[in-house]
């Protein structure tokens, strides 16, 4: 419980947090930064970290003159990056094992055979735009190892959506996360940008479930 109150609080306060990590231990604050977007990315079990407000705050941070902006994005885009590969990787060779698709109902060869197409087809843009989404992020590139998407095509489009979604956000936050009213209203920003790519995407797959239906 202690634990999830701690997570809950880092998330709408990470600017805090890592304003008071950089005063007790300096240059450490980058291996920090690049364990939880590598974490975030990389681990299939950890979507809940905070990716898009961490980038933005470190933005912010960096537009004061608190981090350096050329290492903390180098190293954060080399975490999104890693993180993706090593989430293909295990979802790569993991999947099929775990779900035994020869014989089970629920990830059979049909299945498998839906889900590569679909990868090898629209795996590029799913890629791409699951980068600006919480949670989705962290399932897609799992789900494009398990599908077998061809690896040089997961890597174009990985490098792709890590330097648009660091660049991005980070940007946005170098130029506007020190303005008085983004400061003072920063755990609603949060807020926004944790809810609205989520109903983004519930409201896409209701409007094709509704196509399938009719």
């Amino acid at each position: 419980m202690e634990l999830a109150n701690f997570l809950f609080d880092f998330i709408l306060h990470i600017d805090r947090h890592l304003e008071a990590f950089v005063s007790s231990y300096g240059a450490w604050v980058y291996a920090l930064l690049f364990l939880v977007i590598f974490v975030e990315t990389g681990v299939v079990v950890m979507p809940f970290l905070p990716g898009d407000s961490l980038l933005f705050v470190v933005g912010a941070m960096c537009g004061v003159g608190l981090l350096s902006y050329p290492l903390a994005v180098g190293l954060l885009f080399a975490a999104a990056v890693l993180g993706n590969q090593s989430n293909y990787t295990i979802g790569h060779y993991f999947g099929p094992r775990v779900f035994q698709w020869e014989d089970s109902k629920l990830f059979n060869k049909k299945a498998f055979n839906r889900a590569h197409a679909f990868y090898e087809r629209y795996g590029g843009i799913t890629i791409v735009a699951a980068r600006f989404m919480p949670f989705v992020r962290t399932f897609a590139p799992f789900v494009a190892g398990v599908s077998q998407m061809t690896r040089s095509k997961f890597m174009l489009y990985d490098v792709t959506g890590g330097a648009l979604w660091v660049g991005g956000i980070t940007m946005a936050g170098y130029f506007f996360g020190n303005v008085p009213f983004v400061k003072a209203h920063l755990d609603k920003i949060i807020w926004v940008m944790i809810l609205l790519p989520g109903l983004i995407v519930l409201f896409g797959a209701l409007k094709a479930k509704r196509k399938v239906v009719t």
